[in-house]
């Protein structure tokens, strides 16, 4: 799997709170990506997600996590993905 460049990483934050974002683990991708197929994950604008994360950018205090797609970052506030479907 390719991963979105570091370097871009560092410099991306989250368009709501500004905090910093990481590059999510490729377990937790996994799993998000496991509950997607499963119908399960819907989006901070309550809409259902469909289509897996190739990556995602998981925000500093863990709450949301940002798609990417090709490489590309999604950094809408509505496309966010709350974690706390996860716990």
């Amino acid at each position: 799997m390719e991963r979105i460049d570091p370097e871009l990483v560092e410099i991306l934050v989250c368009p709501d709170t500004k905090e910093n974002v990481e590059l999510a683990p490729v377990e937790l991708i996994k799993k998000i990506n496991l509950a997607i197929k499963e119908q399960q994950i819907r989006n901070l604008e309550d809409q259902p997600v469909e289509e897996p994360l190739q990556d995602g950018l998981i925000r500093d205090d863990g709450v949301i996590i940002y798609p990417v797609r090709d490489c590309i970052p999604v950094m809408l506030i509505g496309e966010g993905i709350p974690m706390k479907q996860f716990d």
